[in-house]
Parts: structure tokens; sequence; C-alpha cells
């Protein structure tokens, strides 16, 4: 899949940087905001990497200016970030009270970035349920409750920026929320059978509902976009799905072949064939059973057909290697071992700080096409690729600025989706690099870095842009044809 020819994006390409609320903003108990999930799971002993929170994180929430400058400095068109619920609704509930000082946050910085030319991409929920909520009912495990405060959230929020807003997500990688949250209970609010690390949940089954009542929520909130503003405010909306690419730990056994699929469909299409499709994928229905709920006429009718485009986060590949025997209650894979090596003993790509994350970036190239070919060529925004670098976080200041590897990520991945634009036929329409600044990265804490700006924790958040950031917008220029 070499590139014979010079491959481009087109003329209306549009580039920028992701992040999510609780990853930058900090004050997270200032302006009415409540808490959310994870201001109560970090704080439970030995979850995440050194003990560390939310608390300030880049202190976003005070920094809005400084942001803005940044992205502008970068040479930005766009911005993906994600508005924390609970500054919005403390309570999160249809029936409590809207904070008026978090919407009016959102309105300013929203403005302020249309000021600076600057498109906004909006993410309505990147993992930080209202604590309340889940107190309340069981958040993301009742679907009744959970589907009718989510959409009462998506409309403050359509009303608050719909005419201002044209790209809208709903949520961010459910298979996050839903495999980490509820089956291996690394992220809030880690619920899992292992009695070892929570009191509460059900591996073999709470992730499979939790992933059901996710879509009914998407499609419910898409349901009033369209309905109530779309034709006023003329936007798009759908929801980002993370995965990975998949290559056979043997590419001569029939059966490894046969697992990339399934490894990718129980990732990826878990979400994404009742969207396009209408239904369940087939591994998972023979793999699950009962386990996986089943579509009443009315939830589907909200899910199907609810994408106006597709957000897709990506970060790198992994071998694949079949597994004989009945599947683990407990597995959400598709009883398969995702490993870094081949039988070769070669590995995917080089080592990263993220045990789980080494760069290939042909294995973008091939996703993309195989997204467009599963889905009959949608619209698809990269809403995340990014890189971070192995030992990164102990480096001296001036030596961490000229990260060349994640420049290198930057130029290998973007080339590859110029490819899949240019020979796949692929339409692929915007990307948004993982991340504007290093953050709270979940229960890695502060450890790991994956931001195109360094931010120093130690001495008040001081932001200084890294080489990557300097350079992305440079290679950027190479691909994009000139309007």
């Amino acid at each position: 899949m070499g590139s014979a020819t010079a491959s481009t994006l087109p003329p209306d390409f549009l580039w920028g940087f992701a992040t999510a609320s609780y990853q930058i903003e900090g004050a997270v108990t200032e302006d009415g905001r409540g808490p959310s999930i994870w201001d109560t799971f970090c704080k439970i002993p030995g979850k995440i990497a050194g003990g560390a929170n939310g608390d300030v994180a880049c202190d976003s929430y005070h920094r809005t200016a400084e942001d803005i400058a940044l992205l502008k400095e970068c040479g930005a068109q766009a911005y993906r970030f994600s508005i924390s619920w609970s500054r919005i609704i403390p309570l999160g509930g249809r029936n409590d009270p809207i904070n008026d000082k978090g919407v009016q946050h959102y309105v300013k910085f929203v403005d302020d970035l249309l000021a600076a030319g600057i498109t906004p991409l909006v993410t309505l929920f990147h993992w930080d349920l209202p604590d309340a909520l889940d107190k309340r009912y069981g958040g993301l495990l009742n679907k009744e409750e959970f589907v009718a405060d989510f959409a009462n959230y998506a409309r403050v929020m359509f009303r608050a920026l719909g005419s201002k807003v044209k790209h809208w997500i709903t949520f961010n990688e459910p298979w996050c929320s839903s495999v980490l949250g509820y089956n291996v209970g690394q992220f809030a609010p880690g619920r899992t059978s292992d009695r070892s690390k929570s009191a509460e949940g059900d591996s073999s089954r709470e992730c499979w509902i939790v992933g059901h009542n996710i879509l009914v929520a998407h499609g419910a909130a898409v349901k009033i976009y369209r309905e109530e503003f779309k034709s006023r405010d003329g936007g798009e909306i759908g929801i980002t799905l993370n995965g990975d690419w998949a290559e056979p730990w043997d590419p001569e056994n029939p059966a490894d072949i046969e697992a990339c699929d399934r490894k990718i469909e129980f990732a990826i299409s878990w979400f994404a064939d009742p969207i396009y499709h209408g239904r369940y994928p087939d591994s998972m229905i023979k793999q699950l059973g009962d386990r996986l709920p089943s579509w009443t006429a009315e939830d589907i009718a909200l899910v199907h057909g609810s994408n106006d485009f597709y957000g897709m986060n990506h970060y790198c590949a992994n071998y694949i290697k079949a597994k004989t025997g009945e599947a683990d209650p407990n597995d959400t894979a598709g009883n398969l071992e995702i490993l870094l090596k081949n039988k070769k003993g070669e590995f995917i790509g080089p080592e990263t700080q993220s045990a789980w994350l080494r760069p290939y970036a042909l294995g973008f190239r091939k996703l993309l096409k195989w997204l467009s070919d599963r889905y009959g060529q949608p619209k698809i925004y990269v809403t995340e690729n990014g890189t971070s670098l192995k030992g990164e976080n102990d480096l001296p200041v001036e030596e961490l600025l000229k990260d060349e590897f994640r420049t290198q990520y930057f130029r290998d991945y973007i080339a590859a989706m110029a490819d899949a634009y240019t020979l796949d036929g692929v339409n692929v329409r915007a990307y948004m690099a993982w991340s504007l600044m290093d953050n709270f990265e979940w229960a890695e804490g502060y450890e790991t870095r994956f931001g195109s700006t360094y931010v120093d924790y130690e001495h008040g958040q001081k932001r200084i842009p890294k080489d990557s950031a300097k350079q992305i917008g440079q290679i950027f220029s190479q691909y994009i044809e000139k309007k």
C-alpha cells in the first residue's frame, strides 16, 4: 500500500487539537460546579498513579485566553473540547437546577474561539458523569433515567451554543466508559467482578448494558438536535468511537486473520453497526448471547442513522492471535489475544510511555479504509490521534521540548491519512491532534504526557509549545490543497 502518487487532503480540510474537560480545566469546586464520577474516583487510594487528580490539572478554566493564544500560535483552525456536565447541571438531572455560571463560561469560550477564527467542535460527554447521577440511580446502568437526563443536558447545551457551534459530538469513546469503567474497573466508576478492586460490579454483563444505554442516549440527543435545532443552526452531530488496527499474529493462520476483524467489531462495530446497520455485529451476538441487550423497536429507531459524521479516535495497532475454546465470560475483545509482537517476534511499532501504544501509521490508513467500506463511505472526522514518548516526563525541559518522536508520528499518520483520502477514496475531512497540551492522563495521572505543549505543573501550569506544536501546521500545509 505504498504511495505512488503525491497524496493530498481536500482544500476545506479542518485540522486542530483536542482536549477534555476533566483533563485540563481544574477549578472543580468553583462557580457552582458539582463533583463528577472522576472527582470521586480519584479520591480512592491506589486508583490514580501518584495519587493525582484533576483538581487543578492545566487550570484551563482560568486560562481560556492562554489556550486560545496557544491554538493561534500553532496555526490551528479548530479546537475540539468537551463540556463538564456537572458545571452545567451540578446534580446532573433533568429536574435539577441549571448553573448559569457554568453555561456562561462555555458561551464566552466559544465566542472567544470564534473571534480568534477557530472552529469549535464540542463534545458533550468525555467520561465525567455528574457523581450525583451515579449515586442517585446507578448512572450509566439505568437506561430510562440516564437517557432522559442526558437528553435534557444536551438540549440545554444546544440551546446555549447551537447558533455558534456547528459540530457536535455526543459521546467520546463509549468503549472506554463501558469496558474500563464497568468491566476492568480501571476508570471511573471502577466497577468490576474483581473484588480486590471493587465491592460492586459484574464484568460479564454491566459493560454491555452501559454500551447499549450510551447508544440510546446518543440517539435521543441526535433526535432532539435534528428536530429542534438543525434547521435553525445548520450544524451536524455524531459520536466518537475509538479503536486500533489489527494485524494477524500469524498471517498464514486463517483463524488469526478472522480474529482481526472480530477484534475491530468488538471495539468499534459494537457501536457503529447499530448506528449504520441497525443491529449488533454477528460475532458479538454469537459470543455474548443474552448478555448483549436486545433492541426495542423504539430504541433502534433512535440509533439507526444517527450519525452526520463518523468521529474516529485512533492511536496504534496490535497483533491478534485467535484463542481456542469457549470465551471467558468477562472477555470483551472477542476471544483473542492482543499482542505487541507477531509470530516472528517483531514489534508492531516503537515503544512509547503508554504500554498499549505502539505507532504503526499504515494501520491508520488500513482502518480508515475498513471503516469507509463497512459503513458506506461516511464523512470521517479524526477526533483524536497522537502519542506519548517513552520517558518524556523524566527529561530536562529543554530536551522535552524537542519532541521529534511526536513530530515524526504526526508526519507518518498525516501522510497515511492523505493516502487514505487520495488513493483509497476515504472521505476523511478533519483531524484533531491529541493533545493541545500535557494534561491529566486519567489512571496514569501526570506521569504520561501527550501534549504538543509542555505544561509545567510545578510552577503555575506554565505552557511552552514543543517542537511538534510548531511543526504540525507545516505538515498539514504540505497536504491540504490550496483553495
